[in-house]
């Protein structure tokens, strides 16, 4: 499978060829992908809701009003869901939303997405992050002239610490280092710009079996 290769400044491309990169027919691995991506987004959640019911909520002891003679509807509390200030019924609590998925089925969607994206050709190989000066109107030309429009997911190992800083108040831009690039990230952005040294971790990802 061919991708495009970008000089450090962006300005020349070429095509090469990349024997490693995972190849699929059909549908195969798109459920995992589907599968992979829910169970991160769910172990991205802190489960740390709560709510009250009413019989946690301070006060309400004392019944409102005498039962009957008022004109009024029985109340026996003014902490009744009812009222304003009352508990709620059926409210969240904490509670863990972590899914667990095995290994296989990781690499598989890890795999799969990378190849929808080579094949829609959203992702372009850069020689290396080292736009001069490290500066991030630098950095931003150089993701433009690659990427004009879209979020931009740029991927190296490691940034270095100049272009980490350079090119983390660009709005359009996230960084993500290689050995942490996951399903979800092959999934959310429009394009993908990778380092040839991340390219060569990613590779050694996939057909090593780590994801």
């Amino acid at each position: 499978m061919k991708l495009k290769i970008f000089n450090a400044d962006g300005t020349q491309s070429r095509e090469e060829e990349f024997a490693g990169l995972p190849t699929f027919e059909g549908g195969k691995g798109l459920q995992a992908v589907k599968e992979v991506i829910v169970a991160i987004r769910a172990n991205m959640r802190q489960g740390t809701h709560s709510t009250k019911t009413r019989g946690e909520v301070r006060g309400g002891g004392r019944k409102p009003w005498r039962q009957k003679g008022t004109g009024r509807a029985r109340a026996g509390s003014s902490r009744s869901p009812l009222w304003g200030g009352g508990g709620v019924v059926f409210g969240p609590k904490p509670r863990d939303y972590s899914k667990k998925i095995n290994d296989k089925v990781k690499a598989l969607a890890f795999s799969r997405a990378l190849f929808d994206r080579a094949v829609a050709g959203e992702i372009a190989v850069i020689e290396a992050f080292k736009a001069s000066p490290a500066k991030t109107k630098a950095v931003n030309l150089v993701v433009g002239r690659i990427a004009p429009k879209g979020k931009v997911l740029l991927v190296d190992a490691p940034f270095g610490v100049e272009t980490r800083r350079a090119a983390r108040n660009i709005e359009r831009v996230m960084l993500q280092e290689a050995s942490k690039l996951n399903t979800l990230d092959l999934a959310q952005y429009q394009h993908i710009i990778v380092s040839s040294k991340a390219l060569e971790t990613i590779l050694s990802r996939v057909n090593g079996g780590t994801n």
